[in-house]
């Protein structure tokens, strides 16, 4: 468990924005031989091949195809972002002469207080202009570059009676002194190694910087930024990677923009997912029918984390379905299908687990609090098949420092491997085997 912890904490060092949380994976995936396939070209696929296409830079669906052909597909969906604040066009916005801070907004529904204090500092992508083409370029301003300080409380007496942040105020890190004027593209053009005149677009966010770290009583604990979803994103590339082939089609997916709603041409509501298993259908020589039986006996893991009963405010979990750290993989149910568990998604994912030797919870949410959704439901709009959602007990969902569980790492690897290597087979009306 302490090197899966120490491999999670890279990963996620490695992954400052959704685009380099895709290159990292990337990264790994040719290192184990998979081929890049672009989407503007035409595909040609081989038994035994291994391939990966990426969307906007910051989505990804890797797969291989059995040698012996497939009954269907064994996809894990997972997503690259999380909630931050967006670098703003024109960000630079001098303060009583002496400062300069940068103009943000929101990105996702996060918590902002603990923003505030921490070293923080500013990855992306830009757009530069390379003689008669543009080009991306990876960017991650790799030192403690800006700060959102606090108010003192000898300026705000009820500063600790609650707090409601204005995002346009409140929340605008300090860059630098009023020497740093005009300098802020500059430093981001430095960080890519362009030239600040050739960047003609940018997508850049803030990230924090403290580090990960193991704690508790007994070293139970483990806090980093991004846990939600880079967890499961990471998960699921171990555990793809790792395991044996199967009768079915393996398919590593990881969508961006999850945490503004997905409906975007790399989210989850996109056709990105649509499009790579019909082309993959298409280059094998398999007609629309033939895709379409496939799907019957396929199986979706929509790997998002979950919700873990807070020491402080237990009285805020469902009162019989209450996920704990380091209790294992948890499932998540709804009446309303936020979360796409049914009866039968769930009593397959059990015996997934049992074969994997893994640990299941249970999470909904109180019946007198809405809960949000997650990309099971979604991409199923595109892609329907049997799904069950679920993800990995937390705690500070949507904090830039989050907390979980040191065992439910390799928990989760485990059941990824297991559902990787495996076939769910539709032999019937309402008869399944795996």
């Amino acid at each position: 468990m302490d090197k899966t912890v120490e491999e999670l904490f890279s990963f996620i060092e490695k992954s400052p924005s959704a685009f380099h949380a895709v290159e990292t994976m990337r990264q790994e995936l040719e290192n184990a031989g998979y081929h890049q396939l672009l989407e503007s070209e035409s595909w040609v696929l081989h038994r035994g091949g291994k391939y990966y296409v990426i969307r906007n830079g910051s989505s990804i669906i890797a797969f291989r195809i059995p040698a012996k052909g497939f009954a269907g597909y064994q996809i894990v969906a997972s997503h690259s972002d999380s909630p931050s604040f967006k670098i703003k066009e024109n960000p630079e916005m001098e303060a009583e002469g002496h400062y300069v801070k940068l103009n943000v907004e929101k990105y996702g529904g996060m918590l902002m207080a603990p923003w505030f204090d921490r070293p923080l500092s500013v990855a992306g992508r830009v757009i530069v202009r390379e003689d008669n083409h543009l080009a991306v370029k990876l960017v991650n301003v790799d030192r403690d570059l800006v700060m959102i300080p606090n108010l003192a409380i000898h300026m705000n007496r009820d500063a600790n009676e609650g707090m409601k942040y204005n995002a346009q105020k409140d929340m605008l890190p300090l860059y630098g002194s009023e020497t740093a004027k005009g300098t802020f593209m500059e430093t981001i053009a430095k960080a890519a190694g362009v030239k600040a005149g050739n960047i003609v677009g940018h997508d850049l966010f803030l990230y924090n910087r403290t580090k990960g770290c193991v704690w508790g009583a007994k070293q139970e604990f483990l806090s980093v930024g991004r846990l939600d979803d880079l967890q499961c994103a990471f998960a699921s590339l171990k555990g793809f990677l790792k395991a044996e082939e199967g009768d079915s089609l393996p398919v590593h997916c990881v969508f961006d923009n999850e945490e503004v709603g997905s409906s975007t041409k790399q989210g989850a509501a996109s056709t990105f997912l649509y499009d790579t298993l019909t082309r993959i259908n298409e280059a094998l020589g398999r007609t629309k029918s033939q895709y379409q039986q496939a799907l019957a006996s396929s199986f979706m893991l929509s790997a998002d984390n979950a919700h873990g009963v807070h020491p402080n405010y237990s009285e805020k979990a469902c009162p019989t379905n209450r996920p704990y750290l380091n209790g294992g993989v948890v499932m998540k149910f709804s009446a309303n299908q936020k979360y796409t568990t049914d009866g039968v998604a769930a009593a397959l994912f059990r015996e997934i687990c049992k074969r994997a030797d893994v640990p299941v919870q249970v999470y909904l949410n109180r019946s007198d609090v809405p809960g949000g959704s997650t990309l099971g439901n979604i991409s199923g709009t595109q892609v329907a098949l049997n799904t069950v959602d679920i993800g990995l007990a937390q705690l500070a969902m949507h904090s830039p420092y989050e907390t979980a569980g040191v065992k439910d790492t390799e928990y989760l690897i485990r059941v990824m491997r297991q559902f990787y290597g495996m076939t769910v087979r539709e032999i019937g009306y309402g008869c399944y085997t795996i």
